[in-house]
């Protein structure tokens, strides 16, 4: 964004009034609470009104994050329970009577982020939209649950329906249409989104979705993501019972064993002890009334509210997790070792899947794990996902395909990251950084998702003036047509996403 003389508006909200930076290009309002806060007594509750205030609000600087941990990919901490706030960005100037499209972003991971890390500002000025970034609770934070806790597994979810709620009373306010409101997000953020499709909870708050790289329908074999991790049916869901059992297990190990007090006592627990127990808190809960089915379940029924959808993955999903949990931890995938890794992911049909993704044919074993995992499981179950949206709505599927796509990881030459898990999101919110490490060309590809993006939002399809044709997905048609998202004169256009995934081959194995 070029630099521009900074001047304070402000807006009045449900709660209060909140002040904000304007500038000839942009309104931004940061912070801005939609929730109170969730500590003390409001840890593990369903959220709750914030308090009104008279007051305007400095919203010039973003609010706290969600509790979270410094991870290897994202040197970033918190211990702030007060931290429901999301952020508001809007093009300048306000036009009377125009109302902007509204995206709402549900950023990813799960366990590390907040709203504010995304640059919103070319998104909403560049798509003439309004864009809505949210915090929302996280790892055990988000997804703890015990034996007789209301909405065991599902606060950060909950937290995600409250700042649609507050979208719905509020973007009138800041010139967005409350009735034009587009929920999209990528990974965990995806899988979120998948949610919100079929939680009863969210019918009416959305009026279009867009799921980047979205999971839903995603098993994990054994190995596949973690070195010796079992495999799990669910990448991204877990039972209502399961999760009350495993916090009931954190209780004993707390000292918060006797079921009368444990709630009371857990809530007293420091947020960093609670960081030493969070393992296996992120996937959401189902079999409660926020989730009442497993989402897959519910998709594969056509139970979810009908909305159009755009969705897709990245050409290359997996070299990511190879990368961050092999390669960067020391632990490569060597030539000796990929014969075992592919019977301890596919046991008795090892053979065949060897047979299919041979060492010989990949310039390292890291990359042949890579991409036959991507395959198996990323491809397969987008590919899924997008037959059975476009049976009940407009659906259309993209693959994001930039294998030369910035990347911020020390990863080795002998390793390309590819079109990795969540290559496409700088695109949508190009900062400095990637303005800077991008070419021409990818710098004219972010301007296209943008028009894409933004276009969906306003009308329900990607098709515009100045955008290459987009036909939705047709399971009916031999090739549905998926589009491929690249750099260059002709980046844009349809691929064969299943023959690129091996997808028949696929079709035949658990």
């Amino acid at each position: 964004m070029t630099r521009a003389r900074l001047l304070l508006e402000d807006v009045e909200t449900d709660a209060g009034p909140v002040r904000g930076t304007v500038t000839s290009e942009y309104r931004l309002f940061q912070g801005i609470p939609y929730a109170a806060s969730t500590a003390g007594a409001g840890r593990w509750r369903p959220p709750r009104p914030v308090r009104p205030w008279t007051e305007p609000l400095d919203a010039t600087r973003p609010g706290a994050m969600s509790p979270q941990q410094p991870s290897s990919y994202a040197e970033v901490g918190s211990l702030d329970e007060d931290c429901l706030v999301l952020n508001v960005t809007t093009p300048s100037p306000v036009v009377g009577g125009h109302r902007w499209p509204v995206l709402v972003w549900i950023h990813g991971d799960g366990a590390v982020g907040a709203g504010s890390f995304f640059d919103a500002r070319p998104l909403a000025t560049g798509g003439d939209v309004m864009v809505v970034t949210i915090n929302y609770r996280l790892g055990i934070f988000g997804a703890f649950g015990h034996p007789g806790l209301e909405g065991s597994g599902t606060f950060g979810l909950q937290d995600q329906q409250a700042a649609l709620r507050w979208v719905a009373r509020n973007a009138a306010a800041f010139g967005g249409d409350p009735g034009n409101v587009t929920v999209f997000g990528e990974s965990y953020g995806g899988l979120s989104v998948s949610a919100h499709l079929v939680s009863p909870a969210s019918r009416g708050l959305f009026h279009r979705a867009v799921i980047q790289s979205g999971f839903a329908l995603m098993d994990m074999p054994a190995g596949s993501v973690f070195p010796g991790v079992p495999a799990v049916e669910w990448f991204g869901w877990r039972s209502t019972a399961d999760v009350e059992a495993a916090g009931a297990a954190v209780a004993v190990q707390l000292g918060c064993a006797d079921p009368a007090t444990a709630l009371d006592r857990l809530r007293e627990v420091p947020v960093e002890q609670l960081f030493d127990h969070a393992q296996g808190f992120q996937p959401y809960a189902f079999g409660n009334p926020t989730l009442p089915e497993v989402p897959a379940a519910a998709l594969r029924a056509g139970r979810f509210h009908r909305v159009p959808v755009l969705a897709g993955s990245t050409r290359d999903e997996h070299r990511l997790f190879v990368g961050l949990f092999r390669v960067l931890a020391g632990q490569p995938v060597t030539a000796g070792q990929y014969p075992g890794l592919v019977a301890e992911a596919f046991g008795g049909d090892a053979d065949r899947v060897g047979a299919r993704y041979p060492l010989s044919a990949y310039p390292s074993p890291n990359l042949a794990w890579a991409t036959l995992l991507t395959d198996r499981m990323w491809a397969r179950s987008t590919f899924a996902q997008h037959r059975l949206l476009a049976e009940h709505v407009p659906a259309y599927a993209y693959e994001f395909a930039d294998r030369h796509a910035p990347m911020y990881l020390p990863f080795p030459p002998d390793y390309p990251p590819g079109a990795f898990h969540a290559a496409e999101v700088p695109y949508l919110f190009p900062d400095d950084q990637f303005r800077s490490a991008a070419t021409a060309d990818q710098r004219h590809l972010s301007d296209q998702l943008i028009q894409v993006w933004a276009t969906f939002a306003s009308t329900g399809g990607p098709n515009g003036p100045a955008l290459p044709p987009w036909p939705p997905f047709n399971p009916a048609q031999p090739v549905p047509h998926v589009q491929s998202l690249a750099p260059g004169r002709d980046g844009i256009g349809p691929v064969d996403y299943a023959a690129e995934h091996n997808l028949a081959f696929w079709s035949h194995l658990p």
